[in-house]
């Protein structure tokens, strides 16, 4: 039998078998194709055995086995390690802006994130979302715009009233 067909007809099977070893499906995806990653290369060995299937079976077992010890390592690391110290709130300023940021169209709030947060410049921008360097500085602009016009309230001294 060639590798194809024998995916084919296994594959499923596998599937079934590596979500009931590990409850995650993702997980069960990710041992599958490793186990079957390994078989690839030793095809011309594995397809001569009376069962392949059963080699994959005790490939995927051990590979779940090894995820469970990881966790255990992880686990126990962690807990052996003192707890980290609370991390502080975040200040007043940061809430406004956050706030503030939340009012934006998600291109305006990404493109000043990248820029002023990741230091991005224009250009990178534009080729990392695909626009053009003029709509960047467009977002940009109406971004900072927007935040003015959200952040304002927060600006004017206590007990004024925006009498426009």
């Amino acid at each position: 039998m060639d590798f194809d067909g024998f995916y084919r007809d296994t594959s499923r099977r596998l599937m079934r078998y590596a979500y009931g070893l590990t409850g995650d499906a993702g997980e069960a995806q990710d041992l599958v194709q490793e186990a079957y990653a390994r078989a690839w290369q030793r095809w011309r060995r594995i397809s001569r055995y009376e069962d392949p299937e059963a080699w994959l079976r005790l490939v995927v077992n051990r590979l779940s086995t090894d995820r469970w010890r990881r966790m255990f390592v992880r686990r126990d690391r962690a807990a052996a390690e003192p707890p980290l110290p609370p991390v502080a709130p975040p200040s007043e300023n940061t809430v406004l802006l956050v706030t503030a940021m939340r009012t934006l169209p998600p291109a305006h709030r990404n493109a000043l994130a990248l820029h002023y947060l990741l230091d991005r410049s224009i250009a990178d921008i534009a080729a990392e979302t695909g626009a053009s360097i003029g709509t960047v500085k467009s977002w940009l602009s109406r971004g900072r715009a927007g935040l003015a016009t959200a952040l304002e309230p927060a600006l004017l001294p206590e007990g004024t009233s925006d009498a426009r």
